[in-house]
Protein backbone atom coordinates (compact mmCIF):
# COMPACT_ATOMS: atom_id res chain seq x y z
CA UNK A 1 0.00 0.00 0.00
CA UNK A 2 1.74 3.37 -1.29
CA UNK A 3 2.24 5.75 2.05
CA UNK A 4 0.38 9.00 1.55
CA UNK A 5 1.74 12.15 3.68
CA UNK A 6 -1.44 13.56 3.36
CA UNK A 7 -3.30 10.71 5.24
CA UNK A 8 -1.05 10.87 7.99
CA UNK A 9 -1.29 14.60 8.74
CA UNK A 10 -4.42 14.31 8.65
CA UNK A 11 -4.38 11.29 11.18
CA UNK A 12 -2.26 12.95 13.12
CA UNK A 13 -3.75 15.95 13.53
CA UNK A 14 -6.38 14.78 16.38
CA UNK A 15 -3.41 13.31 18.17
CA UNK A 16 -1.44 16.67 18.22
CA UNK A 17 -4.66 18.46 19.39
CA UNK A 18 -5.00 15.56 22.32
CA UNK A 19 -1.42 15.41 24.04
CA UNK A 20 -1.48 19.65 23.77
CA UNK A 21 -4.07 19.14 26.21
CA UNK A 22 -2.46 16.50 27.81
CA UNK A 23 0.94 18.13 28.39
CA UNK A 24 -0.80 21.19 29.61
CA UNK A 25 -2.45 19.26 32.66
CA UNK A 26 1.17 17.22 33.13
CA UNK A 27 2.29 21.03 33.52
CA UNK A 28 -0.30 22.61 35.55
CA UNK A 29 -0.33 19.38 37.74
CA UNK A 30 3.35 19.10 37.98
CA UNK A 31 3.31 22.67 39.09
CA UNK A 32 1.12 21.94 41.95
CA UNK A 33 3.59 19.01 42.92
CA UNK A 34 6.86 20.79 42.45
CA UNK A 35 9.40 20.45 45.13
CA UNK A 36 6.76 17.97 47.20
CA UNK A 37 7.06 14.70 45.20
CA UNK A 38 8.27 12.74 48.51
CA UNK A 39 4.36 13.80 50.01
CA UNK A 40 2.56 10.79 49.29
CA UNK A 41 -0.55 11.78 51.35
CA UNK A 42 -3.14 15.16 51.42
CA UNK A 43 -4.28 16.63 54.60
CA UNK A 44 -7.22 18.63 54.75
CA UNK A 45 -6.25 22.38 56.27
CA UNK A 46 -8.69 21.86 58.99
CA UNK A 47 -6.62 19.04 60.07
CA UNK A 48 -3.49 20.96 59.84
CA UNK A 49 -4.60 22.96 62.01
CA UNK A 50 -5.93 20.62 64.68
CA UNK A 51 -2.17 18.69 64.41
CA UNK A 52 -0.60 22.22 65.02
CA UNK A 53 -3.14 22.85 68.19
CA UNK A 54 -1.98 19.76 69.07
CA UNK A 55 2.24 20.35 68.71
CA UNK A 56 2.61 17.32 66.23
CA UNK A 57 3.67 19.71 63.13
CA UNK A 58 7.64 19.81 63.37
CA UNK A 59 8.02 21.94 59.95
CA UNK A 60 6.34 23.53 57.18
CA UNK A 61 7.70 24.39 53.20
CA UNK A 62 6.29 26.86 51.89
CA UNK A 63 5.69 26.24 47.77
CA UNK A 64 4.11 28.22 45.13
CA UNK A 65 3.76 31.88 47.23
CA UNK A 66 2.05 30.16 50.02
CA UNK A 67 -0.69 28.57 48.19
CA UNK A 68 0.86 25.04 48.94
CA UNK A 69 2.48 23.61 52.10
CA UNK A 70 4.59 19.96 52.86
CA UNK A 71 4.04 19.64 56.44
CA UNK A 72 5.98 17.62 58.83
CA UNK A 73 4.29 15.65 61.45
CA UNK A 74 4.01 13.32 63.87
CA UNK A 75 1.51 10.46 63.48
CA UNK A 76 0.50 9.10 67.13
CA UNK A 77 -0.84 5.99 65.63
CA UNK A 78 2.56 5.32 64.18
CA UNK A 79 4.94 5.92 67.30
CA UNK A 80 5.29 9.38 66.49
CA UNK A 81 7.16 9.13 63.58
CA UNK A 82 7.52 12.06 60.91
CA UNK A 83 5.06 11.62 57.79
CA UNK A 84 4.98 14.16 55.11
CA UNK A 85 1.65 15.43 54.50
CA UNK A 86 0.69 18.17 51.18
CA UNK A 87 -1.93 20.66 52.11
CA UNK A 88 -3.40 23.48 50.16
CA UNK A 89 -3.50 26.34 52.04
CA UNK A 90 -6.16 29.45 51.39
CA UNK A 91 -5.21 32.85 49.86
CA UNK A 92 -6.02 35.09 52.81
CA UNK A 93 -4.62 33.66 55.88
CA UNK A 94 -2.38 36.34 57.54
CA UNK A 95 -2.37 34.60 60.55
CA UNK A 96 -1.32 31.60 59.72
CA UNK A 97 2.51 32.40 59.88
CA UNK A 98 2.26 33.94 63.51
CA UNK A 99 0.53 30.92 64.53
CA UNK A 100 3.49 28.69 62.82
CA UNK A 101 6.22 30.96 64.77
CA UNK A 102 4.33 31.22 67.82
CA UNK A 103 4.13 27.08 68.01
CA UNK A 104 7.87 27.26 67.57
CA UNK A 105 7.57 24.96 63.62
CA UNK A 106 10.22 25.10 61.33
CA UNK A 107 9.00 27.48 58.58
CA UNK A 108 10.66 27.69 55.23
CA UNK A 109 9.76 29.53 52.24
CA UNK A 110 10.51 28.09 48.63
CA UNK A 111 10.19 30.43 45.76
CA UNK A 112 8.57 29.23 42.78
CA UNK A 113 10.18 27.44 39.79
CA UNK A 114 9.75 28.80 36.65
CA UNK A 115 10.37 25.04 34.86
CA UNK A 116 6.97 24.57 34.41
CA UNK A 117 6.23 28.14 33.26
CA UNK A 118 9.17 27.88 30.53
CA UNK A 119 7.52 24.71 29.34
CA UNK A 120 3.87 26.00 29.03
CA UNK A 121 5.23 28.72 26.87
CA UNK A 122 6.93 26.46 24.69
CA UNK A 123 4.04 24.29 24.40
CA UNK A 124 1.74 27.21 23.77
CA UNK A 125 3.93 28.14 21.19
CA UNK A 126 5.22 24.48 19.34
CA UNK A 127 1.57 23.08 19.14
CA UNK A 128 0.34 26.43 16.94
CA UNK A 129 3.59 26.24 15.02
CA UNK A 130 3.05 22.63 14.29
CA UNK A 131 -0.80 23.04 13.36
CA UNK A 132 0.09 25.93 11.04
CA UNK A 133 2.77 23.80 9.19
CA UNK A 134 0.82 20.68 8.60
CA UNK A 135 -1.90 22.70 7.38
CA UNK A 136 0.24 24.52 4.89
CA UNK A 137 2.26 21.08 3.91
CA UNK A 138 -1.67 19.80 3.25
CA UNK A 139 -2.98 22.84 1.27
CA UNK A 140 0.51 22.79 -0.31
CA UNK A 141 0.42 19.63 -1.58
CA UNK A 142 -3.52 19.55 -2.23
CA UNK A 143 -3.01 22.97 -4.65
CA UNK A 144 -0.09 20.79 -6.61
CA UNK A 145 -2.51 17.90 -7.31
CA UNK A 146 -4.44 17.81 -10.47
CA UNK A 147 -7.76 19.73 -9.92
CA UNK A 148 -6.88 21.26 -6.67
CA UNK A 149 -7.61 24.40 -5.32
CA UNK A 150 -4.42 26.06 -6.56
CA UNK A 151 -4.82 25.67 -9.80
CA UNK A 152 -7.59 27.89 -10.37
CA UNK A 153 -4.70 30.53 -11.49
CA UNK A 154 -4.00 27.87 -13.68
CA UNK A 155 -7.40 28.35 -16.02
CA UNK A 156 -6.19 30.51 -18.06
CA UNK A 157 -2.91 28.49 -19.27
CA UNK A 158 -2.63 26.58 -22.24
CA UNK A 159 -3.55 22.24 -21.84
CA UNK A 160 -1.80 21.75 -25.03
CA UNK A 161 0.80 18.54 -24.87
CA UNK A 162 4.12 19.79 -25.90
CA UNK A 163 7.05 17.64 -26.81
CA UNK A 164 10.12 19.05 -28.11
CA UNK A 165 11.21 16.54 -29.98
CA UNK A 166 7.50 14.65 -31.37
CA UNK A 167 8.64 10.95 -31.43
CA UNK A 168 5.28 9.79 -32.05
CA UNK A 169 7.22 6.30 -33.96
CA UNK A 170 4.47 7.42 -36.68
CA UNK A 171 6.12 8.58 -40.08
CA UNK A 172 5.12 9.26 -43.20
CA UNK A 173 5.74 5.38 -44.15
CA UNK A 174 3.38 4.33 -41.80
CA UNK A 175 0.27 6.16 -43.38
CA UNK A 176 -1.26 4.49 -46.74
CA UNK A 177 -4.26 5.53 -48.33
CA UNK A 178 -3.72 8.96 -48.89
CA UNK A 179 -0.62 9.66 -51.03
CA UNK A 180 -2.30 12.90 -52.69
CA UNK A 181 -2.68 14.59 -48.95
CA UNK A 182 1.04 12.81 -48.30
CA UNK A 183 2.64 14.49 -51.07
CA UNK A 184 0.78 18.27 -49.79
CA UNK A 185 1.92 17.73 -46.19
CA UNK A 186 5.48 16.70 -47.25
CA UNK A 187 6.13 20.29 -48.26
CA UNK A 188 5.25 21.32 -44.78
CA UNK A 189 7.73 19.15 -44.11
CA UNK A 190 10.46 19.84 -46.10
CA UNK A 191 9.97 24.19 -45.32
CA UNK A 192 10.37 23.34 -41.46
CA UNK A 193 13.39 21.49 -42.22
CA UNK A 194 15.26 23.30 -45.33
CA UNK A 195 12.90 26.77 -45.10
CA UNK A 196 15.99 28.00 -47.49
CA UNK A 197 14.80 26.44 -50.51
CA UNK A 198 11.59 28.05 -51.19
CA UNK A 199 12.76 31.52 -49.62
CA UNK A 200 15.23 31.79 -52.24
CA UNK A 201 12.08 31.62 -54.83
CA UNK A 202 10.17 34.32 -53.05
CA UNK A 203 7.90 31.52 -51.81
CA UNK A 204 5.98 31.53 -48.41
CA UNK A 205 4.97 28.50 -46.69
CA UNK A 206 1.12 28.24 -45.46
CA UNK A 207 0.61 29.09 -41.78
CA UNK A 208 -2.25 27.16 -41.67
CA UNK A 209 -3.32 23.86 -43.10
CA UNK A 210 -6.43 22.29 -42.35
CA UNK A 211 -7.27 18.24 -42.96
CA UNK A 212 -11.07 17.37 -43.98
CA UNK A 213 -12.66 14.29 -44.27
CA UNK A 214 -14.90 11.67 -42.86
CA UNK A 215 -14.18 10.14 -39.93
CA UNK A 216 -11.68 7.47 -39.67
CA UNK A 217 -10.06 8.78 -42.46
CA UNK A 218 -6.60 9.18 -40.77
CA UNK A 219 -6.60 13.16 -40.51
CA UNK A 220 -4.54 12.84 -36.84
CA UNK A 221 -2.23 9.92 -37.97
CA UNK A 222 -1.46 12.49 -40.57
CA UNK A 223 -0.35 15.02 -38.00
CA UNK A 224 1.53 12.62 -36.02
CA UNK A 225 3.11 11.80 -38.98
CA UNK A 226 3.93 15.10 -39.43
CA UNK A 227 5.50 15.53 -36.34
CA UNK A 228 7.49 12.54 -36.62
CA UNK A 229 8.84 13.11 -39.76
CA UNK A 230 9.72 17.41 -38.65
CA UNK A 231 11.46 16.57 -35.73
CA UNK A 232 10.32 20.28 -34.52
CA UNK A 233 8.90 20.96 -31.57
CA UNK A 234 4.68 19.94 -31.22
CA UNK A 235 1.73 21.37 -29.67
CA UNK A 236 -1.48 18.91 -29.93
CA UNK A 237 -4.38 20.21 -28.19
CA UNK A 238 -8.18 19.25 -28.94
CA UNK A 239 -10.82 22.34 -29.94
CA UNK A 240 -13.00 21.34 -26.96
CA UNK A 241 -10.13 21.87 -24.24
CA UNK A 242 -10.48 25.75 -25.19
CA UNK A 243 -14.28 26.32 -23.77
CA UNK A 244 -14.55 26.31 -20.59
CA UNK A 245 -17.60 27.11 -18.05
CA UNK A 246 -15.52 31.09 -16.77
CA UNK A 247 -15.65 33.80 -19.47
CA UNK A 248 -12.83 34.53 -21.15
CA UNK A 249 -10.70 31.55 -20.21
CA UNK A 250 -10.85 30.30 -24.36
CA UNK A 251 -8.85 33.04 -25.33
CA UNK A 252 -6.43 33.53 -22.80
CA UNK A 253 -5.79 29.71 -23.02
CA UNK A 254 -5.45 30.68 -26.77
CA UNK A 255 -3.14 33.33 -25.77
CA UNK A 256 -0.95 31.35 -23.71
CA UNK A 257 -0.52 28.62 -26.43
CA UNK A 258 0.95 30.91 -28.91
CA UNK A 259 3.06 32.66 -27.04
CA UNK A 260 4.48 29.32 -25.97
CA UNK A 261 4.76 28.43 -29.68
CA UNK A 262 6.72 32.02 -30.65
CA UNK A 263 8.93 30.95 -28.13
CA UNK A 264 9.79 27.64 -29.77
CA UNK A 265 9.54 28.91 -33.27
CA UNK A 266 9.79 26.83 -35.80
CA UNK A 267 7.19 24.46 -34.59
CA UNK A 268 3.98 22.96 -35.69
CA UNK A 269 0.92 23.49 -33.47
CA UNK A 270 -1.59 20.64 -34.28
CA UNK A 271 -5.91 21.59 -33.23
CA UNK A 272 -7.81 18.48 -33.40
CA UNK A 273 -11.55 18.95 -33.75
CA UNK A 274 -11.56 22.54 -34.22
CA UNK A 275 -15.02 22.84 -35.29
CA UNK A 276 -15.62 22.89 -31.48
CA UNK A 277 -14.21 26.25 -30.98
CA UNK A 278 -14.22 27.27 -34.93
CA UNK A 279 -17.99 27.13 -35.61
CA UNK A 280 -19.98 29.79 -37.77
CA UNK A 281 -20.16 33.05 -35.52
CA UNK A 282 -23.82 34.77 -34.44
CA UNK A 283 -25.60 31.34 -36.09
CA UNK A 284 -27.39 30.38 -32.65
CA UNK A 285 -30.03 32.08 -30.64
CA UNK A 286 -29.12 35.88 -28.94
CA UNK A 287 -25.44 36.07 -30.89
CA UNK A 288 -24.34 32.68 -30.01
CA UNK A 289 -22.23 30.91 -27.63
CA UNK A 290 -19.93 34.33 -26.54
CA UNK A 291 -17.42 32.47 -24.73
CA UNK A 292 -16.67 30.22 -27.93
CA UNK A 293 -16.54 33.19 -30.15
CA UNK A 294 -14.67 35.25 -28.36
CA UNK A 295 -11.88 32.16 -28.16
CA UNK A 296 -12.24 32.27 -32.06
CA UNK A 297 -12.15 36.09 -32.21
CA UNK A 298 -8.81 35.85 -30.39
CA UNK A 299 -7.94 32.46 -32.47
CA UNK A 300 -8.16 34.50 -35.73
CA UNK A 301 -6.40 37.43 -34.27
CA UNK A 302 -3.39 35.24 -33.29
CA UNK A 303 -3.54 33.47 -36.88
CA UNK A 304 -2.88 36.44 -38.88
CA UNK A 305 -2.34 39.37 -36.80
CA UNK A 306 -0.59 42.94 -36.75
CA UNK A 307 2.54 40.54 -35.01
CA UNK A 308 2.31 37.46 -37.46
CA UNK A 309 3.66 33.95 -36.68
CA UNK A 310 6.78 33.31 -38.43
CA UNK A 311 7.48 29.91 -38.55
CA UNK A 312 4.52 28.48 -36.79
CA UNK A 313 2.46 26.04 -39.06
CA UNK A 314 -1.30 25.34 -37.45
CA UNK A 315 -2.40 22.24 -38.72
CA UNK A 316 -6.25 21.16 -37.60
CA UNK A 317 -8.72 18.19 -38.32
CA UNK A 318 -12.31 18.50 -38.96
CA UNK A 319 -14.82 16.79 -40.23
CA UNK A 320 -17.61 19.23 -40.12
CA UNK A 321 -15.97 21.88 -42.75
CA UNK A 322 -19.58 23.58 -43.77
CA UNK A 323 -19.68 24.44 -39.82
CA UNK A 324 -16.83 26.44 -39.94
CA UNK A 325 -16.69 30.09 -39.75
CA UNK A 326 -15.56 31.81 -43.13
CA UNK A 327 -13.28 34.06 -41.87
CA UNK A 328 -11.21 31.18 -40.48
CA UNK A 329 -11.24 29.45 -44.03
CA UNK A 330 -9.15 32.64 -45.87
CA UNK A 331 -6.32 32.87 -47.03
CA UNK A 332 -3.93 34.17 -44.48
CA UNK A 333 -5.46 32.05 -41.86
CA UNK A 334 -5.83 28.23 -43.15
CA UNK A 335 -4.57 28.92 -46.89
CA UNK A 336 -4.32 24.99 -47.92
CA UNK A 337 -7.51 22.63 -47.21
CA UNK A 338 -6.26 19.26 -47.65
CA UNK A 339 -9.15 16.59 -48.43
CA UNK A 340 -8.25 12.80 -46.73
CA UNK A 341 -11.04 10.82 -48.24
CA UNK A 342 -11.99 7.21 -48.20
CA UNK A 343 -9.32 5.28 -49.85
CA UNK A 344 -9.53 3.61 -53.49
CA UNK A 345 -8.46 0.16 -53.92
CA UNK A 346 -5.04 0.46 -54.35
CA UNK A 347 -5.23 2.50 -51.09
CA UNK A 348 -7.27 -0.14 -49.51
CA UNK A 349 -4.70 -2.37 -50.31
CA UNK A 350 -1.62 -0.54 -49.08
CA UNK A 351 -2.95 0.20 -45.90
CA UNK A 352 -4.08 -3.46 -45.72
CA UNK A 353 -0.28 -3.94 -45.96
CA UNK A 354 0.60 -1.29 -43.30
CA UNK A 355 -2.01 -3.15 -40.60
CA UNK A 356 -1.00 -6.46 -41.93
CA UNK A 357 2.86 -6.24 -40.80
CA UNK A 358 2.20 -7.40 -36.95
CA UNK A 359 -0.91 -9.96 -38.01
CA UNK A 360 0.26 -13.45 -38.76
CA UNK A 361 -1.42 -14.48 -41.77
CA UNK A 362 -2.16 -17.98 -43.35
CA UNK A 363 -0.89 -17.83 -46.93
CA UNK A 364 -4.02 -18.58 -48.27
CA UNK A 365 -5.04 -14.94 -47.03
CA UNK A 366 -5.42 -12.91 -50.16
CA UNK A 367 -5.24 -8.59 -49.07
CA UNK A 368 -6.23 -7.55 -52.95
CA UNK A 369 -9.59 -10.21 -52.57
CA UNK A 370 -9.96 -8.36 -49.42
CA UNK A 371 -9.18 -4.97 -50.68
CA UNK A 372 -11.70 -5.91 -53.14
CA UNK A 373 -14.55 -6.74 -51.30
CA UNK A 374 -14.21 -3.71 -48.93
CA UNK A 375 -15.36 -0.84 -50.90
CA UNK A 376 -16.32 2.85 -48.76
CA UNK A 377 -14.10 0.97 -45.61
CA UNK A 378 -11.75 3.86 -43.93
CA UNK A 379 -8.59 3.54 -43.00
CA UNK A 380 -10.12 2.74 -39.47
CA UNK A 381 -12.39 0.47 -40.48
CA UNK A 382 -9.86 -1.61 -42.24
CA UNK A 383 -7.41 -1.58 -38.96
CA UNK A 384 -10.66 -2.39 -37.31
CA UNK A 385 -11.61 -5.36 -39.59
CA UNK A 386 -7.87 -7.21 -39.56
CA UNK A 387 -8.33 -7.01 -35.49
CA UNK A 388 -11.44 -8.17 -35.67
CA UNK A 389 -10.11 -11.18 -37.53
CA UNK A 390 -7.37 -11.49 -35.29
CA UNK A 391 -9.60 -12.23 -32.65
CA UNK A 392 -12.00 -15.07 -34.19
CA UNK A 393 -8.92 -16.63 -34.85
CA UNK A 394 -7.77 -16.52 -30.71
CA UNK A 395 -11.14 -17.78 -30.31
CA UNK A 396 -11.23 -20.28 -32.10
CA UNK A 397 -7.37 -21.57 -31.46
CA UNK A 398 -5.87 -21.25 -34.78
CA UNK A 399 -2.45 -20.70 -35.26
CA UNK A 400 -2.85 -18.13 -37.99
CA UNK A 401 -5.89 -15.72 -39.96
CA UNK A 402 -7.36 -17.23 -42.82
CA UNK A 403 -10.50 -16.22 -45.09
CA UNK A 404 -13.08 -17.60 -42.73
CA UNK A 405 -12.24 -15.20 -40.26
CA UNK A 406 -11.45 -12.49 -42.85
CA UNK A 407 -14.96 -12.92 -44.20
CA UNK A 408 -16.44 -13.25 -40.65
CA UNK A 409 -14.98 -10.21 -39.39
CA UNK A 410 -16.06 -8.36 -42.50
CA UNK A 411 -19.89 -9.64 -42.23
CA UNK A 412 -19.42 -8.25 -38.08
CA UNK A 413 -18.28 -5.13 -39.06
CA UNK A 414 -20.58 -4.72 -42.10
CA UNK A 415 -23.82 -6.08 -40.73
CA UNK A 416 -22.87 -6.22 -36.93
CA UNK A 417 -22.96 -9.58 -34.87
CA UNK A 418 -24.83 -12.84 -36.15
CA UNK A 419 -28.30 -13.25 -34.69
CA UNK A 420 -29.99 -16.35 -33.85
CA UNK A 421 -30.71 -18.98 -36.69
CA UNK A 422 -34.48 -18.71 -37.77
CA UNK A 423 -35.90 -22.42 -37.11
CA UNK A 424 -39.40 -21.70 -38.44
CA UNK A 425 -39.37 -22.76 -42.13
CA UNK A 426 -42.25 -20.46 -42.83
CA UNK A 427 -40.43 -17.69 -41.89
CA UNK A 428 -37.50 -18.45 -43.55
CA UNK A 429 -39.21 -18.84 -46.93
CA UNK A 430 -41.00 -15.49 -46.38
CA UNK A 431 -37.40 -14.07 -46.15
CA UNK A 432 -36.23 -15.82 -48.83
CA UNK A 433 -38.94 -14.96 -51.01
CA UNK A 434 -38.22 -10.89 -50.05
CA UNK A 435 -34.82 -11.15 -50.02
CA UNK A 436 -34.60 -12.81 -54.23
CA UNK A 437 -37.60 -9.82 -54.70
CA UNK A 438 -34.60 -7.78 -54.16
CA UNK A 439 -32.33 -9.67 -56.31
CA UNK A 440 -34.48 -9.49 -59.25
CA UNK A 441 -35.02 -5.94 -59.06
CA UNK A 442 -31.31 -5.20 -58.99
CA UNK A 443 -30.24 -6.96 -61.95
Amino acid sequence: MKFSWRVALLWAMPLLVIGFFLWQGAFSSSAVTSGGNAATTRMSYGRFLDYLDAGRVTSVDLYEGGRTAIVEARDLDLDNRLQRLRVDLPANDPQLITRLREADVSLDTHPPRNDGAIWGVLGNLIFPILLIAGLFFLFRRSSNAPGGPGQAMNFGKSKARFQMEAKTGILFDDVAGVDEAKEELQEVVTFLKKPERFTAVGARIPKGVLLVGPPGTGKTLMAKAIAGEAGVPFFSISGSEFVEMFVGVGASRVRDLFKKAKENAPCIIFIDEIDAVGRQRGAGIGGGNDEREQTLNQLLTEMDGFEGNTGIIIIAATNRPDVLDSALLRPGRFDRQVSVDAPDIRGRLSILDVHARNKKLDPSVSLEAIARRTPGFTGADLANLLNEAAILTARRRKEAVTMAEIDDAVDRVVAGMEGTPLVDSKSKRLIAYHEVGHAMVGT
